[in-house]
């Protein structure tokens, strides 16, 4: 992977894969515009799955959760250029600009935007930018997101409804996000936030509403998940990522320590 680095985070990423490849964690802190160059990339959310092919532009909004599977083309390269636009270089747009929101949007986590010689020609600008490490390029990189900015009102005006609004996640109902959203893997700081809450608050109420801590309700949860889809015949490998585990082998020890046999005899019954 080449990654354009700002001095926190990156803002400009040229992802390159030759293998199939997931994410570690499932949640998108920025808004990001990206343009899918080669391969393809299958998204889900807890509400839907997007499908992205070569010459594919999308916008990923912020404060969601979504996994992602990145599949290379066979015997080439997964590559995508992506743009984070982070909320101090939006707050400055919309400051200097007037833009405000009419509305609050509520629009899936993922948007296919529909092929445009402008998008195209700004992204391809990049490239040869990206394809050998700089130093010394914030600057420039920070001109490139606020032209990004720019080119996404002027193309897909209806944005300007997502891109400028600042608002935090409200309290939301806990048991039905948590029932919903079990299967990523973030830190529990990501739920909290995500339900309107902080961490103490958000373990407080969880015990209320479940009675458990969280970390126990949700290896429970995902495990019987798992035990579930398993035994639908879908093998542990495909399995466990799904469900929200990280390692395999720590997800086949935790499910013989709760159900007394290793995930792959239930394929055998």
């Amino acid at each position: 992977m080449m990654t354009a680095k700002a001095t926190t985070k990156p803002k400009i990423l040229y992802s390159c894969y030759f293998a199939r490849s997931r994410e570690g964690e499932h949640f998108i802190p920025e808004h990001v515009f990206s343009y899918q160059i080669a391969g393809e990339m299958i998204a889900s959310d807890s509400k839907k799955t997007y499908h992205s092919k070569e010459g594919d532009f999308r916008f990923s909004r912020r404060n969601h959760l979504a996994k992602f599977v990145k599949i290379p083309p066979e015997g080439a390269e997964f590559k995508t250029i992506s743009l984070f636009l982070d909320q101090e270089i939006l707050r400055e747009i919309s400051t200097e600009y007037n833009f405000k929101i009419d509305k609050r949007s509520d629009l899936d986590a993922m948007i296919s935007l529909s092929p445009n010689s402008l998008y195209k020609s700004f992204m391809e600008s990049l490239i040869s930018y990206l394809e050998v490490e700089q130093e010394n390029n914030e600057t420039l990189f920070n001109l490139k997101i606020k032209e990004a900015i720019h080119l996404l009102l002027k193309v897909n005006p209806e944005l300007k409804d997502i891109l400028f609004d600042f608002n935090e996640p409200g309290k939301i109902d806990l048991e039905a996000f948590m029932n919903k959203n079990f299967h990523f893997n973030v830190h529990l700081t990501r739920f909290a936030y995500l339900t309107g809450r902080s961490l103490a608050t958000f373990k407080r109420d969880f015990q209320k509403v479940f009675q458990e801590t969280p970390g126990k309700w949700l290896l429970n949860k995902r495990l019987q998940e798992a035990y579930y889809l398993i035994n639908q015949g879908n093998p542990p490998s495909e399995v466990y990522t799904g469900v929200g585990f990280e390692d395999l082998s720590h997800f086949s020890f935790s499910f013989k320590k709760k159900f007394g046999v290793v995930p792959s005899s239930l394929l055998a019954k």
